[in-house]
């Protein structure tokens, strides 16, 4: 076989076979081609798109590029939950412990977070004393006796998805679903679940900018994890606006423990309690209402918040013990009415500036940093309140005018759309 022709028959719209497909990845993974190729023929499937069974063949290939994790002896339904990333994106913080509590195994494995949207891993390492590295008997050993753990992505783990990966994010062929698709699920069915619920963000803070690409791209997985004889659920949720008041690394993770304590964002809530709820149903077989009121009860009961406290301090976090150190500047609004949106991307990019994201995995960030909003969706808003809070250790010139930029306040008051846009099983 030659890449050349391989990548010549894609650029075609022939079909590749399985040995093509698994020619291209192999040799990538082993250096036996170039970057330069592996990008002429990533920009080829970019351009030219994949058959299902052409995707299923890229996720088993890179599945079997490393090792997978057996779950099959832990005596508890097992879970596992990816979201797609997004603004202000805490959920696994919430939801993991939620399930967890009701007596369901949910494995997580995360990754840092690149470009605009933060990574779980990097909220946890805010977190002082917090181990994101574990062994695998070590995280065996914490599903069995606290029920939930979060550690960093093994690096064992569909090695060549993560080679593949760092070449897309350098070359901007992110947004392709097929790539999306095989990337998230062969991250996920090597990971030993058997029941997987995603939380696929949709607008301008996510991927996904549109509910056609994000319903297509939900298909997608549900199917490929039907090869596999795994049950997925993807849940699009609306990210056009951020998750929560709180954006940054550190002050996401105070927004959980808030969240615990029962002080939290409606639009937050809603999503964290339906999430968990399908998380439940689904891994236990029973109806999502009876899961729903279990969840309830699990948040008011406060069993919920000691599965939280339990899971971190098993990890080694101390709670009392957050890099959140920083100074504060509170930004007033100008006009009154109400907040009838805001601006996630823009949010977001302004986080990213103060030094939250990381261009490269390996780029230092700073936890501290973010933005807390004191108004959010819906509010009414008199001139003189404080909109927002920036969190900061360097200062930009025009923070204050971006801050206030990502608010629409109008004199009539909008309806605020449902976070939950619809569920694809």
């Amino acid at each position: 076989m030659k890449a050349i022709d391989i990548i010549n028959k894609k650029n075609n719209n022939e079909k590749l076979s399985y040995e093509e497909i698994e020619y291209m990845v192999n040799s990538y993974v082993k250096e036996r081609i170039s970057d330069d190729t592996m990008s002429d023929f990533v920009w080829s499937i970019y351009y030219k798109g994949l058959s299902l069974d052409e995707t299923y063949y890229l996720t088993d290939v890179m599945i079997k590029s490393g090792e997978t994790i057996d779950l099959s002896h832990i005596n508890k339904p097992v879970v596992d939950k990816h979201s797609t990333g997004g603004v202000g994106d805490k959920i696994t913080l919430i939801v993991a412990p939620i399930a967890a509590s009701a007596g369901v195994c949910v494995p997580k494995m995360s990754g840092r977070g690149l470009g605009l949207t933060g990574g779980t891993a990097d909220k946890l390492e805010s977190i002082k004393g917090y181990k994101l590295k574990m062994s695998k008997q070590a995280f065996l050993k914490e599903l069995d006796e606290v029920g939930c753990s979060v550690i960093s992505q093994s690096e064992k783990i569909a090695v060549a998805d993560k080679k593949i990966y760092a070449l897309r994010n350098e070359i901007g062929a992110v947004d392709s679903i097929p790539l999306i698709a095989s990337s998230i699920m062969s991250k996920k069915i090597a990971s030993g679940s058997d029941v997987i619920i995603i939380d696929l963000k949709v607008g301008k803070g996510a991927f996904m900018k549109n509910i056609k690409d994000a319903t297509h791209l939900a298909k997608t997985m549900v199917k490929i994890g039907a090869y596999y004889n795994k049950k997925v659920i993807c849940t699009l949720s609306d990210m056009n606006a951020p998750l929560g008041r709180n954006i940054g690394n550190a002050l996401e993770v105070k927004e959980a423990i808030d969240f615990f304590k029962g002080n939290y964002d409606k639009r937050l809530y809603d999503l964290s309690v339906y999430l968990s709820s399908l998380m439940i149903s689904s891994a236990k077989k029973i109806s999502f209402r009876s899961a729903k009121e279990l969840v309830i009860n699990l948040l008011e009961s406060g069993h919920a918040r000691n599965k939280f406290n339990a899971w971190i301090k098993y990890q080694g976090g101390n709670l009392s013990k957050i890099r959140d150190k920083a100074k504060k500047l509170n930004v007033v609004s100008q006009t009154s009415g109400y907040v009838n949106k805001i601006d996630s991307l823009k949010l977001s990019k302004l986080v990213f500036d103060l030094g939250a994201g990381r261009v490269k995995k390996k780029d230092n960030i700073d936890y501290a940093v973010g933005v807390v909003l004191n108004k959010t969706l819906g509010d009414k808003v008199n001139k003189g309140d404080v909109l927002a809070t920036v969190y900061y250790n360097k200062k930009l010139p025009d923070m204050k005018e971006a801050l206030t930029n990502c608010y629409l306040i109008e004199k009539k008051k909008a309806k605020i759309k449902k976070i939950i846009i619809k569920t694809i099983k």
